[in-house]
């Protein structure tokens, strides 16, 4: 009988890797999950080895750090050499010249304003990619003394004349769903939590495992909106800012509506138009510059996936998550936890809004052993799957062919759950995309793990909704599988 790391090599030969916690190599180098298993994958050997100093020169030449940036520039500089680096970017036009300025988080620079931009012919080959906020890619880089626009006095600037997007991958979002049926459900939910680098074993039973794998719901599911309270060190940060770049954590400080939404005086979306999910990490310590501002903007936006600023009109697909950490006082089931979000979330409209609650307490805390071992799905593959499977519509069709929903149930608990369970549906079963009756299996896991789970998240937020209001009731409605 086959292991199950010798079923992905098989099902899977070109998007698995060996994964080694034990290696102090790749915690050295920092790199996400995403970026790390990519490199693996192109240095891996048929037997599963990796020539690590050749890694180690291939990370130093093109993945650069901060520390690094003054050697690129001698190479720029006094070489008169182009350089090629894979890194983060983000342009901006310049309202005053036109021209598009570039910086590099990764390796802060510029500076200053203008001693960076990007040719013209690759913005325009490119724009969709380069003016979508911050994002991964290969930039060929060139030093020139030239003018900026608008002045007469030459500068030496860095000029992007090359740029490929960061997308090493073509899925193929048919085989993955299909290959499901190659795998029993436990099987399935530990390629799962391999992919996400988590080690199936340090799971305590199906159950928790599944309700950890709901932290990707927002992954898959456009415009999904969720809570999570759970105490430090069970990976909230983790998962959703180094498992796919399609994602944006927001981690402490002050966010304001133009940085979410639309800013004005640049002419620029925000974050929720750019990215899959925002997720705001210690929310207790996120403020707003104006709450009230921020609080009907987020009622429109998490009503609609639409929003206005001023006289522009504008659409995101980005889900938006709360995370915090809750007391060790309300870590159990029927506590009130709303008490742990800032005031300005605190309003029974904006909550009901949100789609569902996860009880992060259930999940465990992450210790050496809950890393992923072994043959695994390379994350990077992983994350461009979740962010396929967002576009496949027909899943929710098949969500809503199963699904008996009583006449007088409530609007927005109804979304709630169907939302939830075509979510769960996409990851649990992803091969129902591809046929045309369901076996009996199917059915039971449908009922059991997707619907199931959905109805009881949504029933966290009913149940907060009801202690913060009592025009709220903490019922939910009673959405049941359709006689088939």
């Amino acid at each position: 009988m086959k292991s199950l790391g010798e079923k992905l090599r098989a099902v899977f030969p070109d998007a698995v890797v060996p994964k080694n916690p034990d290696s102090k190599f790749w915690t050295d180098l920092g790199l996400p999950s995403f970026l790390r298993d990519w490199t693996v994958r192109k240095f891996i050997q048929p037997d599963g080895s990796i020539d690590m100093s050749a890694v180690e020169r291939f990370v130093r030449t093109y993945m650069p750090r901060k520390r690094d940036w003054e050697r690129i520039k001698s190479t720029l500089i006094h070489e008169a050499a182009s350089v090629k680096i894979l890194t983060t970017l983000r342009v901006e036009i310049d309202v005053a010249t036109g021209e598009a300025l570039v910086q590099f988080p990764a390796l802060g620079f510029p500076k200053r304003k203008r001693e960076a931009r990007v040719e013209e012919h690759v913005l325009k080959e490119h724009k969709s990619e380069l003016l979508s906020g911050e994002t991964w890619g290969v930039v060929e880089l060139r030093w020139r003394r030239e003018a900026p626009e608008n002045q007469a006095k030459e500068i030496g600037r860095v000029v992007v004349v090359d740029f490929k997007p960061f997308r090493p991958y073509r899925v193929d979002i048919e085989h993955f769903c299909s290959v499901r049926r190659e795998f029993s459900l436990p099987e399935w939910v530990d390629v799962l939590l391999g992919a996400i680098d988590y080690n199936p074993a340090g799971f305590s039973n199906l159950e928790q495992k599944i309700w950890f794998l709901c932290r990707l719901i927002p992954f898959v599911q456009k415009n999904f909106n969720l809570i999570e309270l759970a105490p430090k060190g069970t990976g909230k940060t983790y998962i959703f800012s180094r498992v796919s770049k399609y994602g944006w954590l927001v981690s402490g400080g002050s966010i304001s509506r133009a940085k979410m939404f639309y800013d004005i005086s640049r002419r620029r979306e925000g974050l929720v138009s750019l990215y899959d999910f925002v997720a705001l990490d210690e929310v207790q310590t996120i403020s707003f510059p104006d709450e009230s501002e921020i609080r009907g903007a987020l009622k429109g936006y998490l009503e609609t996936g639409e929003y206005r600023v001023g006289d522009y009109h504008g659409k995101g697909e980005a889900g938006l998550i709360l995370l915090g950490n809750v007391t060790y006082e309300r870590q159990k089931e029927g506590a009130f936890f709303l008490q742990e979000l800032p005031e300005v979330f605190r309003e029974s409209a904006l909550i009901d809004r949100f789609h569902a609650f996860l009880p992060g307490w259930r999940f465990p805390r992450m210790r050496q052993d809950m890393r992923a071992r072994g043959w695994c799905l390379n994350t990077e593959y992983f994350s461009e799957v979740l962010h396929e499977l967002r576009s496949r519509a027909l899943f929710m069709e098949v969500t809503k062919d199963l699904l008996e929903v009583p006449k007088r149930a409530d609007v927005r608990d109804t979304n709630a759950i169907m939302r939830a369970t075509c979510a769960l549906t996409k990851l649990l079963l992803p091969h129902l995309l591809l046929v045309d009756s369901l076996s009996e299996e199917d059915i039971k896991v449908f009922e059991q793990w997707c619907l199931r789970i959905a109805r009881a998240m949504r029933r966290f937020i009913r149940q907060q909704l009801h202690m913060l209001d009592a025009e709220y009731p903490e019922t939910i409605p009673d959405i049941t599988l359709r006689s088939l």
